[in-house]
């Protein structure tokens, strides 16, 4: 007696018919052969992650705990189950070999699918390893593993419509390389975009809700769909721009999502200077600078350390370029760069620094770099034109001038 006909003649004898029978003779074997299988999943994928969580452990390298990270023995015990049920297969369906060739093309069709599973799951442990080792960790690892990626998939995805078709996996490259020409032409922007949309999905260059900037294409919004062809973004207008899929690969744009998840969004802008306001500061000048409460210590601190120095090297100060001095535009960088260090609107644990950039037709720049603690938007122009409306109303207190083209009235009062 057949093993696959036991309860099948069961059935006939209790006065079933013949397709019920066999239909329920199926269903039951199919039930069964599921049941088992993921009862030996779930034993040999914990067995197999308990082995190697103790063997990680135990070892001195990283690499059996990027294993472990990267889920290859959860994916390497899928093996076993698999492999009994592409057993079972002609049992459970031996009365159904219609349903029975679909049902093991599908399972081939998995097999393959597991395959690339686990080459992912290898390829993602050597990735994170490599890097974490000093000589590799400038090389472009990321890359190498999508080009060999890309060729896996393409090798998996004609092996599975091989399969699928029944053609021989050398006769169906054949074709599929005598009609490539054809399907280039036809398809060349879908091919693009899917390219395109696999690259962005595996570097995760853009997600749902992302806030870029795209110049090329007029876009500065939150990107609100990614599809095979396109990427809809809606700019803060309300109005929606369309790029291309494969754009955000062959162009460069901005994503702001970084800043979105970072403590703080930078201010960058600079004050131009005009260079004949600059000079030493005389012991009035400073003297009177020391109202000022926020720098006054910084002042008195300073320009001790400087009469020190001066008095120590018998420098002549009845000429102020002798000898070390305090500066206007220095004493004005030490004020600015307190005061931002003390505005309620500034991250304190992120860069703040006053700098020069080098002069120029239009003065010098006194650049502020800082980060705001609120990143929306409005707060975010808020919080910078508050920095810089004190700021620029401090200028005059430093004996500086801010540099400022000519308008027509300076033309006219000059001639008066």
């Amino acid at each position: 007696m057949n093993l696959e006909h036991l309860l099948y003649d069961y059935f006939i004898k209790t006065g079933i018919n013949e397709t019920s029978a066999a239909y329920l003779n199926m269903a039951i074997l199919l039930i069964t052969v599921l049941s088992i299988a993921v009862l030996v999943d779930v034993l040999i994928r914990k067995i197999m992650l308990q082995l190697f969580t103790q063997f990680a452990d135990k070892s001195k390298t990283n690499f059996d705990d990027l294993l472990v990270k990267n889920k290859v023995p959860r994916n390497i015990a899928h093996i076993i189950p698999l492999i009994f049920v592409l057993e079972c297969t002609p049992l459970v369906f031996s009365d159904f070999p219609y349903i029975e060739n679909i049902i093991q093309k599908s399972l081939e069709v998995f097999t393959i699918v597991l395959i690339l599973w686990i080459v992912r799951s290898l390829l993602s442990t050597l990735k994170d390893y490599f890097k974490t080792l000093p000589g590799l960790k400038d090389k472009p690892i990321d890359s190498y593993i999508q080009v060999f990626m890309i060729f896996a998939w393409v090798f998996g995805i004609l092996s599975a419509f091989a399969i699928i078709t029944g053609i021989e996996f050398i006769k169906f490259i054949t074709t599929i390389g005598a009609a490539s020409a054809v399907i280039l032409l036809i398809f060349k922007d879908t091919i693009l975009g899917f390219v395109a949309s696999i690259q962005v999905s595996i570097n995760d260059m853009v997600r749902i809700g992302d806030w870029i900037t795209f110049e090329k294409y007029g876009a500065d919004g939150d990107v609100i769909e990614i599809n095979l062809s396109t990427v809809k973004v809606q700019n803060f207008d309300k109005t929606i721009t369309t790029i291309p899929t494969y754009a955000l690969i062959s162009d460069s744009f901005k994503n702001w999502r970084g800043m979105s998840e970072s403590g703080g969004r930078r201010i960058k802008r600079s004050l131009h200077i005009n260079l004949d306001s600059i000079h030493y500061l005389s012991k009035i000048e400073v003297d009177n600078l020391k109202k000022i409460q926020s720098i006054q210590t910084y002042l008195e601190t300073r320009q001790a350390d400087i009469d020190d120095y001066n008095k120590k090297n018998n420098i002549n100060k009845e000429l102020l370029l002798n000898g070390r001095n305090l500066t206007n535009i220095g004493v004005f960088r030490k004020y600015i760069e307190t005061y931002i260090e003390n505005h309620s609107g500034t991250n304190k644990e992120m860069m703040i620094m006053v700098r020069q950039l080098s002069p120029g037709t239009q003065g010098i720049p006194l650049e502020i770099y800082a980060f705001s603690s609120d990143k929306r938007w409005q707060n975010y122009e808020y919080i910078m034109s508050d920095i810089f409306d004190h700021v620029i109303a401090a200028v005059p207190y430093f004996g500086l001038e801010i540099f400022e083209l000519p308008s027509n009235s300076s033309f006219i009062r000059s001639k008066e």
